[in-house]
């Protein structure tokens, strides 16, 4: 029994370690031969309902195949930097992967990744990556991870911060979900511009959070909002000394001086606001709480599993 066992992990080691070999070779081959086109163009992709009633009981196998194959297409794209013939195959590869196996949780994430992500002159296609998560989703309710998903895509890829937050307060609704998940969605309503919506929100996380680290959370992005108020409310002052005076005040002073102020003005920690070189209030950058949600970043953050995208899914 236990030679049969050994004999059994020996052989999927040997399968795993075909498959890494493949794919390298394959990446190679790109590589020096860029002019033979897509692994996948000699493929000809019908419907993925038809593919798998043909299948049979081998559609977990298939499965696996059209994966590595939307693997390698994807690669070949980002090697040649350019359009290649049949460069709308991606999608198709993964609905067939999906369709064969509807629970393949690497490919709908991954998957939906290359989709969104555009490549040289290869403009990606968050559309479909939207599309391909409401399909992981739809046949695995449970996986509040894809409407996390999908919430990322419109941040990442579309910067439609609104509608990043209704995704991720409604991947928060799925049973099961994280609960830091409403954080997420207050955040993206920061960034977008809705602060009472976002105030609404940490304040319901604050006062029904059973965890402390949850709670800090909270507070946290509850003092960002009330800093971000403050600024509205000092840059009106800047404006209106700017008007009556003829000049951009550069210190708090002279608003101090017409009693318009008490003193200097502190975030939270008693770290004192600045005024930056355009004449309006700005957070300290050494203050905790820099960046303010509202303020322009230069880059999205990296999607969780963007790198390091294994070929073939790990065992059950």
């Amino acid at each position: 029994m236990i030679a049969g066992v050994r004999t059994s992990r020996l052989a999927a080691a040997l399968v795993v370690a075909g498959l890494g070999a493949a794919i390298g070779l394959q990446v190679v081959r790109e590589r020096h031969y860029p002019q033979i086109g897509s692994p996948v163009d000699e493929m000809r992709i019908s419907e993925p309902e038809a593919i798998s009633r043909l299948t049979l009981s081998f559609k977990s196998i298939l499965a696996d195949v059209y994966w590595i194959r939307a693997i390698q297409y994807f690669a070949a794209t980002r090697l040649q930097k350019r359009p290649i013939a049949g460069q709308d195959l991606l999608y198709p590869l993964l609905d067939v992967t999906t369709t064969l196996d509807p629970a393949f949780n690497m490919a709908y994430r991954f998957g939906a990744i290359f989709l969104a992500q555009g490549v040289g002159g290869v403009r990606g296609r968050p559309d479909l990556a939207v599309r391909f998560l409401d399909k992981g989703f739809a046949r695995n309710p449970t996986k509040w991870l894809y409407v996390y998903d999908k919430a990322f895509v419109y941040y990442w890829a579309l910067q439609d911060y609104k509608t990043a937050a209704h995704w991720f307060a409604e991947a928060a609704k799925v049973p099961g979900s994280a609960e830091w998940l409403p954080g997420l969605a207050a955040y993206m309503l920061a960034e977008g511009g809705d602060r009472r919506s976002s105030r609404f929100l940490f304040q319901q996380m604050l006062q029904t959070s059973e965890h402390d680290y949850v709670r800090k959370n909270a507070e946290y992005h509850l003092a960002q909002l009330d800093l971000l108020d403050a600024i509205d409310l000092l840059n009106g002052m800047l404006n209106r000394y700017a008007q009556e005076s003829g000049t951009r005040a550069t210190t708090w002073e002279p608003l101090i001086a017409r009693r318009w102020l008490g003193g200097i003005p502190t975030d939270p920690d008693g770290k004192p606001l600045t005024i930056d070189p355009r004449g309006r209030a700005a957070l300290d950058p050494s203050s905790k709480y820099y960046p303010l949600p509202a303020e322009p970043t230069s880059a999205p953050p990296p999607h969780p599993g963007a790198h390091n995208v294994p070929a073939k899914r790990p065992p059950a």
